[in-house]
């Protein structure tokens, strides 16, 4: 049986999480340092709405299943954990080996691959968490949309540094963000349920931890100041805390 579920909440939902590729163009009229006060806060929230919705969503989905949290549910977490390991290496083979001073086409030809693919399997999972309730799509849309806006300022950046005009990097990482759309269409077409919930939500538990704990907390440890560690620290705890307080829509 495929998934039956109404298109609009989960379209609307990844459309929404694409068009935050728009955000890098607040560093051409914003100031330096008032984007970077911003990311600081942004990337411990969403580390921690990140956790929060693999731990307090997406694991006790999978546990209260007909299948529960067995054998099958861990390799798909590991699933999960290896496919976003896989694509950041290839991302930083490229990098490595086509240098932004000397090739600087393939360098943003691999990011937008790289980003079309991430933002492929974002837009699954945002579907796929709308096909087994709607508050678990609301939950992990939240989740998807915290962590893109750092990584939305990061792509923009990259393909600015290999040559594009700020005004063509900013369309092509936008076309690059609407692939998330062709995931989710993908889901809600050829999916049947007991697939994403036995496959997808444990990949998407798998793939929220991966990317909070080598994309994200990584960068809160460069932080050295007491002061500014604490607020990490308050901002990361908060993330969790939304995402537990998403529970009182079940």
């Amino acid at each position: 049986m495929l998934a039956q579920v109404a298109w609009g909440p989960p379209l609307l939902a990844v459309a929404g999480i694409s068009a935050i590729s728009l955000v890098g163009a607040l560093g051409l009229v914003a100031r330096r340092e008032w984007v970077d006060k911003g990311l600081f806060f942004v990337i411990a929230f969403a580390a921690g709405a990140l956790l929060g919705d693999a731990f307090f969503h997406l694991v006790p989905e999978i546990a209260e299943s007909e299948s529960g949290f067995g054998t099958d549910a861990s390799v798909g977490v590991l699933a999960g954990l290896l496919t976003l390991f896989v694509l950041e290496k290839v991302l930083h083979w490229h990098h490595a080996h086509f240098p932004h001073e000397e090739v600087l086409h393939p360098v943003a030809i691999t990011n937008l691959f790289g980003d079309g693919l991430h933002n492929f399997l974002d837009g699954a999972i945002v579907a796929g968490s709308f096909a087994v309730s709607a508050e678990l799509g609301v939950a992990t849309t939240i989740a998807v949309a915290l962590h893109e806006i750092p990584q939305e300022f990061g792509d923009f950046g990259i393909l600015v540094h290999a040559g594009l005009s700020p005004k063509r990097a900013l369309l092509l990482n936008f076309a690059s963000a609407a692939v998330a759309l062709l995931g989710a269409i993908c889901v809600l077409v050829f999916l049947p349920i007991d697939v994403i919930e036995r496959a997808l939500v444990p990949f998407s538990a798998g793939a929220f931890i991966y990317i909070a704990s080598t994309d994200l907390l990584p960068d809160l440890h460069k932080e050295p100041e007491a002061g500014r560690s604490l607020l990490q620290l308050v901002a990361l705890v908060a993330g969790i805390g939304v995402m537990a307080a998403l529970l009182l829509l079940e």
